[in-house]
């Protein structure tokens, strides 16, 4: 119990901790890397280690981020009252890195199917939701061009006929993306709505990115439940099973029911997946 009578929680507050240590452990190891092949450098012939120093001081780089992220998610996790109140979100930390208060992060397959979604708050749960319903938005073009996807204004409109208005209707005026990549691949992407002006910059959105990558895929302690703030979609897998043998129709067309139903009820996709699960509601 600290001075003002607040419980710690010893577990999520020291899992970040030690994951912020080992963050900069791994940091200090590839500065240490990159030093050695910048001496190396030097000498005639040898420029090819100019380029292996480089990617040493990314990967340092990269793991600072990540301590950071995880040091800043144990003080919340700290603060938090002996389980009771609202369990902090990682996500939220994430946003704040980001410059604004909404972000979320998707895991995509490698067909661009949305597997599961961590957000920071309820506005960028609703944004996000809207992209997985409509097939469009800015997580997609990131993820599938793997490149950054920064757009404000009427161009959210102009961009996506179906998501961009809907996104403008949550009063959300700009709004930018950005791939989580791995050597070969793509896992998802970062998404963060109404960031500031100056913070909306691709290489730091980027490095947030690369750190995000490696804590939910590459580190040895990998956490893709990012502290309990992952919502894995199986429920509604669970129901596009279900409407697909209670109706007699393919799997993709029933994913495309429930989306269907979910916009034009204004529910969101899980919601209406545990009326199907639950029988409390039939799709024909």
């Amino acid at each position: 119990m600290d001075p003002q009578g607040r419980t710690e929680d010893p577990g999520l507050a020291a899992v970040a901790r030690r994951r912020a240590a080992l963050a900069r452990e791994r940091a200090d190891r590839a500065e240490a890397a990159a030093e050695r092949h910048e001496l190396l450098a030097r000498k005639p012939g040898r420029e090819f280690h100019t380029q292996i120093a480089r990617t040493h001081r990314r990967t340092a780089e990269c793991h600072r981020a990540s301590a950071r992220l995880q040091d800043d998610f144990a003080l919340r996790a700290t603060a938090w009252v002996g389980g009771r109140g609202t369990q902090p979100r990682f996500m939220t930390v994430v946003a704040e890195e980001c410059g604004t208060g909404s972000a979320a992060v998707t895991l995509l397959d490698t067909e661009q199917n949305q597997l599961a979604v961590a957000v920071s708050d309820q506005l960028s749960r609703t944004a996000q939701d809207l992209e997985y319903v409509l097939g469009e938005g800015p997580g997609q073009d990131a993820a599938a061009g793997y490149r950054p996807v920064h757009v404000s204004g009427p161009e959210i409109a102009a961009r996506w006929p179906g998501y961009g208005p809907s996104l403008v209707s949550l009063g959300i005026s700009s709004v930018a993306a950005v791939p989580l990549r791995t050597q070969d691949s793509c896992i998802g992407s970062l998404t963060v709505f109404d960031p500031r002006p100056g913070d909306v910059r691709p290489a730091h959105l980027t490095k947030v990115a690369e750190a995000l990558t490696r804590i939910v895929l590459l580190d040895p302690d990998a956490d893709p439940d990012l502290y309990g703030g992952t919502d894995v979609r199986a429920i509604v897998q669970q129901a596009t099973g279900v409407l697909s043998a209670r109706i007699g129709c393919s799997v993709g067309d029933a994913l495309a029911l429930i989306k269907a139903r979910a916009f034009a009820e204004d529910m969101s996709p899980d919601a209406v997946a545990r009326q199907i699960v639950h029988g409390d509601l039939k799709l024909t």
